[in-house]
């Protein structure tokens, strides 16, 4: 046997000892991590972030980037690729990044060599390692000679991930907590990432985060699959911190946007028909029923709720996707991707709650929609769920039925005195879809329509729209409804029926108080 022969083998065999020898990490390890966080005290985050990158501004911060030849698993020619976010003004609390390798769990530090620091002037060899503000994945999106971005981890527990032909839009969480109510909403944080090292030519990518905030812990692991819907399977366990005060809002899987104009609600002075990262409100109860919500810039913050026995699924949805709809070169709202969440397994009752927020620009997300359970356990007892979470373009969940395509809000030309016209306000919603085309040309539907609250239905119509260029098959409802009180809501349900069948979603609006 000659030396070089043995060597090898040694070589080998120690490898192989060594990864069996390598502590093992899953879920499960990070479920007791979690669990003995809540049974301590809550500790803030302190910051490592240096004095000169908390003073930097936008500019500067935006001109310190990643270099990407050094990225995670590029030398190994992997199929997915990490880079890493800096510390800065905006993000000051570090979080710690780990890689799950076949020979163990491997620390990822602060290297400021692995950034180009622009035209800004720091000093970073006096730092030390301070951390990173997140990470972001890539993966070959688009064309398989460049690696897109796929997913980012950044800020709190917020993340957000892209399809084939999106751009970034709106955005998830892993938890909310208060986010209405008295008390100042508290915004959990993913503390700590562990990245699992994909397989050459692996199509799926996993991530593990650690969850902590002053009154909750938790675990979860995010299997990531891109195409042209990315999807991932979210599976999480949470724990309330012990000895912590009470929470009065759990916020499963929520979903942060941005509404600011739309169809129902145009902004005179802005060129753009619509400025808008989702449009609507999506739900599917457990009894089968679809709930189409459209959104709005309200003038002071609204919350609504939709209880039901068992969800479906919900999603805040981007539906037009028609660049004349926005007009915007620049954003591409037509491109924004919509966020479906499917729950896997049954989550017992509760209720999907819409906080609205009012916006002055399109800056600020102004949107929450998230499930809250009707029971949460007791401390040290975790409440397990998982749910998976589709980011969608062109091709997206849709009713069986038929579904609105726009809700347009007004009136035309009318014989009405003012003091009438200022108390009645009018929608026009389209309907389109498979259950529409399958009518007979003689068809006759019905609009069904109720108001609850301050306001009564006075008409109620529905006609076929063969001039929508979106589809000469559908269908037009008017509904006017007769306002008693202006400064109450009005809460309005419709849809369409078709003898005894119910042919639509349906579309669930409020007029807000004025």
């Amino acid at each position: 046997m000659s030396l070089r022969f043995f060597a090898v083998v040694l070589g080998g065999w120690l490898a192989a000892t060594a990864a069996a020898q390598a502590p093992v990490f899953d879920f499960d390890t990070l479920t007791q991590k979690a669990r003995e966080q809540a049974a301590q005290p809550w500790q803030a985050p302190a910051s490592t972030t240096p004095a000169e990158l908390v003073q930097l501004d936008y500019d500067g911060m935006r001109d310190i980037r990643w270099r990407p030849e050094r990225a995670l698993w590029r030398d190994a020619q992997l199929p997915f690729e990490a880079m890493f976010f800096h510390l800065a003004a905006y993000h000051t609390a570090p979080v710690r990044i780990h890689e799950i390798t076949p020979q163990g769990v491997q620390p990822l530090g602060f290297r400021s060599s692995d950034f180009d620091y622009g035209k800004n002037r720091l000093t970073p060899q006096a730092w030390g390692d301070i951390g990173f503000a997140g990470f972001r994945l890539h993966y070959p999106l688009n064309t398989p000679q460049y690696k897109d971005e796929l997913v980012v981890f950044q800020g709190a527990s917020y993340f957000r991930a892209l399809g084939a032909g999106q751009q970034y839009g709106l955005s998830a969480r892993g938890l909310a907590i208060d986010p209405h109510g008295a008390g100042a909403e508290e915004f959990p944080r993913f503390s700590e990432f562990w990245l699992q090292r994909p397989a050459p030519g692996a199509q799926q990518v996993t991530v593990y985060a650690l969850l902590e905030s002053p009154r909750a812990t938790g675990a979860y692991q995010f299997d990531i699959t891109p195409g042209t819907a990315s999807v991932m399977q979210v599976r999480a366990r949470v724990f309330l911190r012990a000895g912590a005060s009470p929470v009065r809002v759990l916020g499963l899987a929520p979903l942060t946007s941005m509404f600011m104009s739309g169809e129902n609600q145009p902004r005179a002075s802005d060129f753009r028909p619509e400025v808008h990262d989702s449009d609507g409100l999506m739900m599917l109860t457990g009894d089968g029923e679809w709930l189409w919500r459209p959104l709005q810039n309200p003038a002071r913050p609204i919350v609504n709720s939709f209880a039901m026995a068992r969800l479906g699924g919900f999603g805040l949805m981007q539906r037009d996707r028609d660049f004349r709809s926005y007009e915007d070169v620049e954003a591409r709202y037509d491109r924004r991707p919509s966020a479906w969440v499917r729950p896997l397994g049954d989550w017992g009752p509760g209720r999907v709650e819409l906080l609205q927020l009012p916006t002055p620009d399109e800056t600020h997300d102004n949107i929450v929609a998230y499930w809250v359970p009707q029971q949460w356990p007791a401390p040290g007892t975790p409440l397990e769920f998982a749910y998976e979470l589709s980011w969608q373009g062109d091709a997206q969940q849709r009713p069986p039925g038929s579904w609105a395509t726009q809700s347009r809000r007004g009136l035309g030309y009318s014989k009405l005195d003012a003091a009438t016209l200022a108390s009645q306000v009018q929608y026009v919603i389209d309907f389109q879809g498979p259950a529409l085309d399958a009518l007979s040309a003689d068809a006759a539907l019905k609009a069904v329509v109720t108001a609850s609250g301050a306001g009564r239905v006075i008409e109620q119509i529905a006609y076929r729209n063969p001039a929508a260029a979106h589809n000469p098959k559908g269908w037009r409802m008017t509904v006017r409804v007769q306002r008693d009180d202006p400064a109450q809501p009005v809460e309005l349900r419709a849809f369409l029926q078709h003898g005894n069948d119910i042919v639509s979603e349906t579309w669930t609006h409020i007029i807000l108080p004025e």
